[in-house]
């Protein structure tokens, strides 16, 4: 069975009744709006969260926390990942990128110690956990911030 092959089971699926088609097609008239007021109005009804008045729930529950709108998240880099590159090369955001472990090189990666690492690599990155860091000069292998600007 391929996925283009798959179709819903026998009388699963209906086609959507037509509104205000006809008295005879028993969605005539009003189309199932009912008589007069905000709902029967074309582009009428409420807003999502509207409570009829009554302060929303929304606004009845206590803020706690704070977002930060400026964080800039980390691509993160397992050493597991840089496996991949030969022994002795230099690993940049932008190679990492050229390889598809991170997405973009305008951002931050963070190099974690999740895996082993066998060989010595030259690597630059925006930051680094201290098991990483450790796991890398075992290997044989330097360790590179890169500086970041606000």
């Amino acid at each position: 069975m391929k996925l283009s092959e798959l179709t819903p089971a026998p009388g699963s699926s209906k086609k959507p009744k037509r509104v205000g088609r006809g008295d005879g097609s028993g969605h005539g008239k009003t189309s199932c709006r009912g008589h007069k007021g905000q709902g029967a109005r074309s582009g009428g009804g409420t807003r999502p969260g509207f409570e009829g008045g009554q302060m929303p729930l929304q606004r009845r529950l206590p803020k706690r926390g704070f977002h930060n709108p400026f964080r800039i998240e980390p691509a993160v880099v397992n050493l597991d990942q840089l496996e991949q590159f030969p022994a002795g090369s230099e690993v940049t955001p932008e190679t990492m990128a050229e390889r598809g472990l991170v997405h973009g090189t305008k951002r931050r990666v963070k190099v974690l110690g999740d895996g082993t690492l066998s060989k010595s690599l030259s690597i630059k990155a925006h930051g680094f956990s201290a098991k990483a860091k450790e796991k890398i000069e075992a290997a044989g292998g330097k360790v590179e911030l890169i500086a970041v600007h606000a």
